[in-house]
């Protein structure tokens, strides 16, 4: 089989013939179809992950065919379509999985980080974090959905807001323009929080009621003049632009966080206290939260934009993603 496979610290990425590895007790074998390439992929650029090892194959946006399958699992069957996420295993036995949170495991199992990702043709992934795909998605629509679109549906169904509460997403790339779709599909007045006017089209194509401009106007004062927002969901990478929406929150709102930053958000107690308002972040899903987002953009007709790259140009599609550029998933296809 081929896949994309890094064999040092800042890669480059090289198209590698490996042997089509075997099933294990407790896992499957997919046959990918199609693979997401997440910003998360860079830690495996870096090594950035709890005990790396090289050479790794990345990729935890993973849709295709289960085509084996190990000792020991259940549900699953030869033929039956299945992707995985960044959620690929737990351990059941830290404190996290003994309480049932399973995401929050402490030696999570993140496919192309922990073992050998979708870049490939075919890959092995713990059967725990596998999700069934609607025959009416794609592979490639389905792809990005089990990270990009999992993170986003599943942060805006637990915020507290209701059906017609005030919800804007800030930064409308590969996050934010999922996040606008799902607001609006749920019922929410929703906001797009852009910099510049180049999206503003497809933003209200997408769902959108409202958009601001960044550059042209303050966005918490713009959010304060609707009526302040009871969630605002910060999907850009920059915790600077993050912080300065706090003040666009209504009473008892909250700022919900995907994008990650590593800089600090400088926020004062005050700002939170004025109006009860609150801060959290958010992480990903476990497999049954992956089918709820894929059943969701079925019925719905949410989809992410995407822009393909055969499995041979996945060093180019790579550095697509990494530029910013991409409108608005790179997604890989094998065949």
């Amino acid at each position: 089989m081929r896949a994309a496979q890094l064999s040092r610290p800042g890669g480059p990425l090289e198209i590698v013939n490996l042997e089509i590895p075997q099933p294990g007790p407790g896992q499957i074998r997919l046959r990918v179809d199609a693979c997401g390439i997440c910003h998360g992929d860079a830690l495996a650029l870096a090594g950035r992950w709890p005990g790396f090892q090289y050479p790794r194959t990345p990729g935890h946006e993973v849709a295709g065919v289960i085509d084996a399958i190990g000792d020991g699992v259940e549900r699953w069957k030869v033929g039956q379509r299945a992707g995985v996420g960044w959620h690929g295993g737990h351990c059941t036995h830290c404190l996290p999985c003994r309480r049932g949170t399973f995401n929050r495991c402490e030696q999570l199992k993140v496919p192309g980080l922990v073992y050998d990702g979708g870049y490939s043709e075919y890959m092995i992934t713990p059967a725990q974090g596998l999700a069934a795909i609607p025959d009416t998605l794609t592979s490639q629509e389905a792809a990005p959905l089990l990270c990009a679109g999992l993170t986003t549906f599943n942060s805006l169904r637990r915020t507290g807001a209701l059906a017609g509460d005030l919800v804007a997403v800030q930064g409308l790339g590969g996050l934010g323009h999922l996040g606008v779709q799902f607001a609006s599909k749920m019922g929410f007045e929703t906001v797009a929080v852009g910099r510049g006017r180049d999206k503003e089209q497809e933003m209200r194509a997408f769902g959108a009621h409202h958009y601001i401009d960044a550059e042209a106007e303050k966005p918490a004062e713009a959010l304060q003049k609707l009526g302040g927002a009871k969630t605002i969901l910060a999907t850009g990478f920059d915790s600077k632009a993050m912080a300065a929406l706090v003040d666009g929150l209504g009473v008892d709102g909250t700022l919900i966080t995907i994008g990650a930053d590593m800089n600090p958000m400088e926020v004062s107690p005050l700002q939170l206290i004025s109006k009860t308002r609150s801060m959290r972040g958010w992480s990903s899903g476990v497999s049954a939260d992956s089918e709820d987002t894929l059943r969701f953009c079925a019925i719905t007709g949410v989809r992410p934009r995407i822009e393909t790259f055969p499995l041979a140009q996945a060093p180019a599609a790579f550095g697509r993603m990494m530029s910013g550029k991409a409108r608005y998933r790179v997604v890989l296809t094998m065949r």
